[in-house]
């Protein structure tokens, strides 16, 4: 695991993670947030893309995982999830900072993502800009945004 980030206010540490090394953890913590707690269909939330992303992984003071997210190789950052207890927290844009980070470190002039609706603001005050019209994805309503990346 590379480690990106010190400790923030909270006590947690974002990395970017290989997937070979982080999959497990990874795994479940999408599962309890996106298939348990928000009933997105399990075979829609892996979709066999993961191998070829970077992925940011947030742990607690304890050492256990409370966010992820990651960066497909094409600019699009998705699966962005954080443990219940901690939302509200930072962790969000802890790991949003981080994948426009490695972003950078890979030369991409802008990164994107599918928003969940009721998210919009987050990611707006992240730097993100509304692209399209809201649509479905499973199940969920969301919207496309755009950010550029500062060199």
């Amino acid at each position: 695991m590379d480690e990106m980030a010190e400790p923030n206010e909270t006590g947690v540490v974002v990395r970017i993670v290989d997937w070979r090394e982080a999959s497990e953890l990874l795994i479940a913590l999408r599962a309890e947030v996106f298939v348990h707690e928000q009933g997105v269909p399990a075979h829609l939330e892996q979709d066999g893309l993961d191998a070829q992303c970077a992925h940011a992984l947030v742990v607690d003071a304890t050492g256990k995982a409370i966010g992820t997210g990651r960066l497909m190789p094409d600019g699009r950052i998705g699966r962005m999830a954080v443990r219940q207890s901690w939302r509200g927290r930072g962790v969000g844009g802890a790991i949003l900072a981080a994948l426009v980070r490695e972003s950078r470190r890979r030369g991409m002039a802008e990164v994107y993502l599918h928003a969940q609706c009721h998210a919009r603001d987050f990611y707006a005050r992240q730097g993100f800009t509304d692209e399209g019209e809201p649509f479905d994805e499973a199940g969920i309503a969301h919207i496309g945004m755009r950010r550029k990346v500062a060199p």
